[in-house]
């Protein structure tokens, strides 16, 4: 029998739907979205959602306006998805019924946006019940959309295809999974080339795109109709609708990933078409989607060299893309952008994330696990999906992203990122294309060209320096002339610009060059710091930071009136700029050390900081660079950052207390949300930089009156399910073991067996094997420096320790450095416990000569070696058959006597000698 809603109820929930989105009158909003929320624990309200949905018509006898009726529908909708999403299995299976059918009928409906609103319905019941929870619908999709039966309306065809691209879209994983033997996708991929002949354009785009979000699996079903995927994409590239060439375009940009050497072979006609595509002056997303074709063959090893002899081609149409578009024209003529005064709104201030400061590294001082890219470096990050959704999405950032309405992805930054990565791979031919547009356009009097050819010269700076370099005596000075344009637009990109050139002006040896040329840059970068244009002054500070990078310690001598620009900042940057300037500050501490601890910088550059420090609170993501940037200024002053610890100790203390707390609770509350772990994370790398800097008594005196107790907060870190937050806590302690020895001594009877939890590699999961093993490698240096300051105290634990560590030295899965400091940590453990490890010296005596080896002359590397020297002392049987690789080890250690100061050593190498 047929479900039918009961009346009253039905009236009710059509009023709160229609409240609910209504924005005219809050209090009946909110009203709305409480009974909505009471009505979700009616057995029947999944019912009620859908027959409002697929029901329309009906609703206009309730004295509904037609707008009205599509805001209740699309109401039911949403509410209907949701109560899916987050309540699947609590739905009767006649209930889950009568939502197939109703949503499958809304298909046909004429109105699109209730079309789009039913698709969205039956891709979340794909996500929850899996293709086997409703066998029927791919097929009747399919039949739907290819019009099988001859009776479809245009608009069913549209609905069915648009539902199933959102069904491929969102379940690529599970659509590609065997089902008893047959993959759903195998029978997809030839019925969907079939429906790209379609009559009706929406659908042609809707199926190419449908097959276009497989190709980046490379799975059997794509590779099997590789031809006729690309023969039918060749039959599409002209077609009249710009949507189905847009996904043409598409297309061709997946199969450049997967499919390299099918696409080779028609490079040439390739370039004809994408340049035809990207000069589509009435289709902005077309000419975007084509020139990422650019981008990606570029980034081809296997045909980007085809692409030679087309660059005469491709580079100017670049070029011309790099001018500001007609309606950007518009938006910036005559606008100042004098808002360095104005308050930035909350919206304004980006989201900030801790970045990881990397392994401790006790050796070679480099790291194979996951170091960071540089501070002002131009990236594009990846972010990884669910293990049922495919890869993450590019997250466009860096260089090509400036300003507030600026940082969406166009055509402007893709073909200047298409054009640095062609400056890249074929360096001198590209300028030599580009340098007559630079001729003709730097000095142009329409700022657009003028600003275009600054990006321009800013985007082949890698790939052409050489090319570059004998122009650049000319076009610097220009450039930082350009530092006083009217336009604040040319004023921003020509920082970015100055910046990408200042590794040529830093490095310069003669001193009148650097006079010349290196001063004056970093002086007009330092000077746009204070632009009356937030958005100059974000450009500027980047630049800035970039420039620090790229001259460290040369940079040094300039400290004073650096400083002193930093300051005035501190004192008008509203919040969103003030991240970039903590990244100029921490990046100054970094590179120039301890000349930061000059008196006189202290006095102007602390005060600064720590006025901000007072003004942002516990809270506030501001919070994450601040801590940040303290940890490497603390890091530079070094001694001297001793007036200042102690209240920014005590509040990295409460912070950790307090984010603790907020986790315990929202693990017992599932209503509240989970702390931002960053907290964490930043705070601990600070109590580590200050341990560090100050002398060990003012160290070990602050740990001794942390409130809460410090080596309680720490273990709690060390337990962690983030390996962000574990990575920074065995770094703590190690810090720690170094030190403040004597207060950590009476707490490691806790402390180790949580370390050597950590250092068993069968407990790393698969899905973050790089942060896992950050994790691991600086829980083997902790455990080194516990060692060599522990002695006989470790005796307990050398047998466990022992049997982790054998299972990390040697292993192939793991990363070089974390064998290293492996190796180190059990030499070192040698040092006072070599009795018990003397009886397995046969199993690991090999692996620890030939990790070891490369690894530079170090009291790290003594210690590990005196260890090793008295394990073998003890069993010298065991060195059969690693003789040669002992005395290699010898020899070298000999003819590095005058870098050691371990006489304990040479001595324990003569005995076993």
């Amino acid at each position: 029998m047929a479900w039918h809603p009961d009346q009253e109820p039905l009236k009710e929930l059509v009023g709160y739907l229609k409240d609910a989105l209504s924005g005219h009158d809050q209090n009946a909003q909110k009203h709305a979205t409480i009974m909505l929320g009471h009505a979700k624990t009616s057995p029947d309200v999944t019912n009620y959602l859908a027959y409002i949905l697929s029901n329309g018509p009906i609703f206009e006898s309730l004295g509904l306006a037609p707008q009205d009726v599509i805001l209740v529908r699309s109401s039911a909708a949403i509410n209907l998805k949701n109560t899916v999403k987050s309540s699947y299995r609590m739905v009767s299976g006649s209930s889950l019924t009568y939502i197939k059918t109703s949503a499958l009928a809304c298909l046909q409906d004429s109105n699109a946006q209730i079309r789009n609103f039913a698709g969205s319905v039956i891709t979340e019941l794909i996500q929850k019940g899996g293709v086997l929870g409703w066998p029927e619908l791919l097929p009747e999709l399919l039949s739907l959309a290819n019009n099988d039966n001859g009776n479809a309306s245009a608009e069913t065809q549209e609905g069915a295809m648009s539902a199933l691209f959102k069904v491929c879209e969102d379940n690529k994983k599970i659509l590609d999974r065997d089902y008893h033997g047959q993959r759903p996708l195998a029978v997809m991929i030839p019925k969907l080339l079939s429906i790209t002949s379609s009559r009706i354009p929406q659908v042609r785009a809707l199926a190419l795109a449908s097959i276009s979000s497989f190709i980046p699996q490379g799975s059997e079903a794509i590779t099997t109709s590789i031809d006729d995927l690309l023969a039918r994409i060749f039959q599409l590239a002209h077609d009249p609708s710009n949507a189905v060439r847009r996904n043409v375009c598409r297309s061709l940009v997946q199969l450049v990933d997967v499919s390299p050497e099918k696409i080779q072979p028609h490079v040439g006609g390739l370039v004809d078409y994408i340049i035809q595509q990207q000069q589509n002056l009435n289709d902005p997303e077309l000419a975007l989607e084509a020139a990422e074709f650019w981008l990606c063959v570029g980034e081809n090893e296997y045909i980007c060299p085809a692409l030679g002899p087309y660059l005469g081609k491709i580079v100017p149409v670049l070029l011309e893309s790099m001018v500001y578009e007609e309606d950007d024209i518009i938006r910036l003529e005559g606008y100042t952008d004098d808002n360095a005064e104005q308050e930035d709104r909350a919206e304004d201030v980006k989201p900030h994330f801790a970045k990881s400061k990397g392994p401790r590294l006790a050796i070679n001082g480099h790291s194979d696990v996951n170091g960071d890219s540089a501070i002002g470096s131009d990236t594009f990050g990846v972010s990884d999906g669910d293990e049922n959704l495919s890869e993450g999405e590019i997250e466009e950032s860096g260089v090509y992203s400036e300003g507030d309405s600026e940082e969406r992805w166009n055509l402007r930054k893709c073909s200047a990122a298409a054009l640095d990565v062609f400056a890249s791979n074929f360096h001198e031919p590209v300028f030599t294309v580009t340098l007559p547009y630079l001729k003709d356009n730097l000095r142009h009097q329409d700022w657009p060209r003028r600003e275009a050819a600054v990006l321009a010269i800013g985007a082949v700076a890698d790939g052409c320096m050489d090319a570059v370099t004998p122009h650049l005596p000319d076009l610097i000075p220009y450039l930082i002339s350009l530092l006083d344009d009217q336009e604040a637009v040319v004023r921003l990109i020509t920082c970015w610009a100055l910046g990408r050139y200042s590794a040529w002006a830093s490095n310069l040896e003669n001193a009148v060059e650097k006079k010349k040329y290196f001063e004056p840059m970093m002086e007009g970068i330092l000077s746009k710091m204070l632009d009356k244009s937030k958005r100059v002054q974000e450009s500027a500070a980047s630049a800035f930071a970039n420039l620090e990078e790229k001259a460290t310690k040369k940079i040094t001598p300039y400290c004073g009136p650096i400083i002193y620009q930093f300051v005035q900042c501190f004192g008008q940057y509203k919040d969103r700029n003030m991240f970039i300037l903590y990244d100029c500050v921490q990046t100054l501490a970094e590179h120039v050390g301890p000349a930061l601890a000059r008196q006189d910088l202290i006095d102007a550059l602390m005060p600064a900081i720590i006025q901000r420090w007072s003004k942002v609170s516990d809270g506030s993501q501001e919070m994450f660079p601040l801590l940040e940037c303290l940890s490497y200024v603390a890091a530079a002053l070094g001694h001297e950052f001793a007036p200042f610890a102690v209240p920014i100790f005590t509040r990295c203390i409460g912070i950790i207390h307090q984010t603790l707390k907020e986790y315990i609770d929202a693990v017992n509350n599932e209503a509240l949300d989970q702390p931002n772990k960053d907290f964490l994370v930043t705070s601990l790398d600070l109590l580590s930089a200050i341990i560090q800097a100050l002398r060990p008594e003012q160290s070990s005196q602050l740990v001794i009156t942390s409130q809460p107790q410090f080596f309680d907060l720490l273990h709690f870190c060390m337990e962690d399910p983030s390996n962000d937050v574990r990575q920074s806590s065995y770094a703590l302690l190690g810090d720690c073991a170094v030190n403040v020895f004597g207060q950590l001594e009476p707490f490691l009877s806790s402390l180790i067996p949580t370390l050597m939890q950590q250092l068993d590699i069968e407990n790393l999961q698969n899905d973050d094997f790089d942060t896992g093993f950050s994790v691991i490698n600086n829980a083997c240096w902790s455990c080194g420096e516990i060692a060599i300051n522990h002695k006989q105290g470790m005796l307990p634990y050398v047998e466990r320790l022992y049997e982790r560590l054998a299972r990390i030295i040697g292993n192939p899965k793991v990363p070089t450095s974390v064998n290293e400091n492996a190796v180190i940590a059990l030499g070192r453990l040698g040092v006072d416990c070599s009795q018990i490890l003397a009886p397995r010296l046969g199993e690991f005596g090999k692996p620890f000569l030939q990790i070891i080896e490369p690894v530079e002359y170090t009291d790290e590397k003594a210690h590990a070696f005196l260890g090793f020297n008295r394990i073998v002392e003890r069993n010298p049987r065991a060195m059969e058959t690693c003789l040669i690789e002992y005395f290699q080890a010898s020899t070298a250690y000999a003819r590095c006597a005058k870098f050691i100061s371990s006489t304990d050593l040479f001595t324990s190498f003569q005995r076993v000698s």
